[in-house]
């Protein structure tokens, strides 16, 4: 067991973060708002350790389905399952594992989270399947990664409200717009296996689907930002996304296979000015 761990460490993605970031940053958006600024210590380590566990489920999961496509993509022809150095059981009974280790950290807390939990869980397990007939399955997976939103709206108020809802679209809206950069890395593989991506679907307006994306979620968080009343230092961190949005565009344009997975890569550095903007109005505000 000890000399395959970084093999399954590379199936559950520990050695790539940036997955792990892109749910967590919109999760913390919803845990400080939610708190007036003030979350537990013990929901953020539970909130932080579910988001890295489920997205490490997700990943295995993954490489399961995938795994008589990835050979025939350059990018993912190595990968643990695909190579044959792990075994297809093996990721699911991760995935299993892992799930299992996410719901017992909820235990402590209340009935909805808990059943919103399953839902999400069950979201994330499709995901991968969806590639084979949704022509957007990137917007499913924004729903996947976006599901600790209204998750942290009811761990702590006991239902969820409209503006958790709302966040959860900014999310999805946000998630195509990173993952079509990331599927475009992948458009020619993909266009020979025959699976579905946005890339694909939005075929020669790719570039300006991502930006509109990009354009909608800022909207979403400048209608926050109002509803809220949240001061300059909030407006500051909106302004780093939006410029990260523009220098996103500048890699792209070209649709330049490493430019657009440098693009995807620097959506972390997005949500991360989101996330500055609220919890320093929070922190200013004390």
């Amino acid at each position: 067991m000890l000399a395959r761990l970084p093999l399954y460490m590379r199936l559950v993605r520990l050695d790539k973060p940036i997955g792990s970031l892109l749910l967590l940053w919109p999760t913390l958006n919803a845990l400080w708002i939610v708190s007036d600024g003030r979350p537990s210590p013990m929901l953020l380590i539970i909130f932080t350790l579910g988001t890295l566990l489920m997205r490490s489920a997700g990943c295995a999961i993954n490489d399961y389905a995938d795994r008589d496509f990835d050979r025939y993509v350059k990018r993912t022809a190595e990968r643990p399952i695909t190579s044959g150095k792990i075994k297809a059981w093996e990721a699911v009974a991760l995935a299993a594992a892992l799930s299992l280790i996410a719901f017992l950290l909820i235990l402590p807390l209340n009935t909805l989270t808990k059943e919103l939990s399953v839902f999400a869980l069950f979201v994330a397990g499709s995901y991968p399947f969806t590639k084979r007939f949704f022509a957007i399955p990137q917007a499913y997976l924004g729903i996947a990664f976006g599901f600790g939103i209204p998750m942290a709206f009811a761990a702590i108020q006991d239902h969820v409200p409209m503006l958790a809802w709302i966040m959860l679209i900014a999310n999805v809206f946000w998630s195509v717009a990173y993952d079509t950069e990331y599927a475009m890395v992948d458009r020619d593989d993909d266009i020979k296996i025959g699976i579905r991506t946005s890339a694909l679907t939005f075929g020669r307006y790719d570039v300006a689907a991502v930006m509109l994306c990009y354009a909608v979620t800022l909207a979403i968080y400048v209608g926050i930002g109002i509803a809220l009343g949240f001061g300059w230092l909030y407006w500051f961190g909106w302004l780093g996304a939006a410029a990260c949005a523009v220098y996103h565009y500048g890699l792209i344009r070209n649709r330049e296979r490493m430019a657009c997975f440098a693009a995807f890569r620097h959506n972390n550095w997005l949500g991360g000015m989101l996330f500055a903007g609220i919890a320093l109005h929070y922190a200013l505000r004390g």
